[in-house]
């Protein structure tokens, strides 16, 4: 089977920042391995310059495919949140991989909206909580709620129970992290010193001042790092903080989770529906709990 999966980031197959790669990139990326691994063709198209062809894997610039489409057939198409490519490939079957909110406004604007209602394509909904919240105005052949799949490199074949007293936030967004760390130097820190938070992925301009004082508070920020980098500081930590505020699976709790971490949140959006109080997860009903 010819299989197409359309991907409209900036990487590639032989990028030098693989291993930090997005929920969605990487998503893509070991899908494309395990189809390519039941004897599939299958190809990547991404926003990259050339075409490469690795481990069974043909990754393609997507401009190419739009200037050459009579020079390509597939059986199926699996595009994450983007459908660009279905009115070049009328014949295949179309599904919407859908890992981000769709509302009708952005539909319109991303010019998702008159694709949709044309191609008709099934969609794959990464939790419930995202498929309750896309309208019904778009108007897919049918609706099929499949959650995110742990990376292989997630895999935990030991597990480590000697922790280090470390809390980890890895969410990209900051949406609750000002007040999360005012609650750790005036509350958290004052009541234990050798606690540490460290913050993966956000990168907010903050001064140097303010990073030395809150490293004085054990507070790190790291940026955005290797998924290999994550994975030995989710081994060595006691907890992850993911508040919940805007997330439609949160592949990190996820990740988090399969390295032995309970997940403190808020439990909102896709969180609620993941998260189990006392089996993997600690849910606190406000800022106050969280102390």
């Amino acid at each position: 089977m010819n299989i197409l999966l359309s991907c409209p980031s900036k990487f590639n197959l032989e990028s030098k920042n693989l291993k930090k790669l997005g929920g969605i990139e990487s998503l893509n990326l070991e899908l494309a391995k395990s189809l390519s691994k039941d004897k599939n063709n299958v190809t990547l198209a991404t926003d990259c310059k050339k075409t490469i062809i690795k481990n069974k894997i043909t990754n393609i610039p997507i401009y190419k495919l739009k200037n050459n489409a009579k020079n390509y057939s597939f059986d199926t198409i699996i595009s994450s949140n983007d459908t660009s490519l279905y009115s070049y490939f009328k014949k295949s079957k179309k599904i919407l991989w859908l890992h981000n909110k769709l509302q009708i406004e952005k539909s319109i604007r991303k010019k998702n909206f008159f694709s949709i209602n044309y191609h008709r394509p099934y969609v794959v909904f990464v939790s419930n909580y995202l498929h309750n919240f896309t309208s019904n105005f778009l108007l897919f052949k049918k609706r099929f709620v499949i959650s995110n799949f742990l990376s292989n490199s997630f895999i935990i074949k030991k597990m480590n129970f000697n922790r280090k007293k470390i809390f980890v936030w890895s969410v990209q967004r900051d949406r609750g992290l000002s007040e999360l760390i005012e609650i750790w130097v005036n509350k958290i820190y004052q009541r234990d010193k050798s606690v540490k938070l460290y913050i993966f992925g956000v990168n907010n301009k903050i001064s140097k001042s303010k990073l030395t004082f809150l490293r004085s508070k054990n507070i790190f920020f790291y940026g955005r790092v290797s998924k290999l980098k994550l994975k030995k500081t989710y081994l060595n930590s006691l907890a992850m903080i993911c508040l919940g505020y805007d997330e439609t699976f949160c592949l990190n709790a996820l990740e988090a989770n399969s390295c032995g971490l309970p997940i403190i949140t808020l439990g909102k959006t896709a969180l609620k529906d993941y998260s189990i109080s006392n089996y993997n997860s600690i849910i606190a009903k406000n800022f106050n709990d969280l102390e």
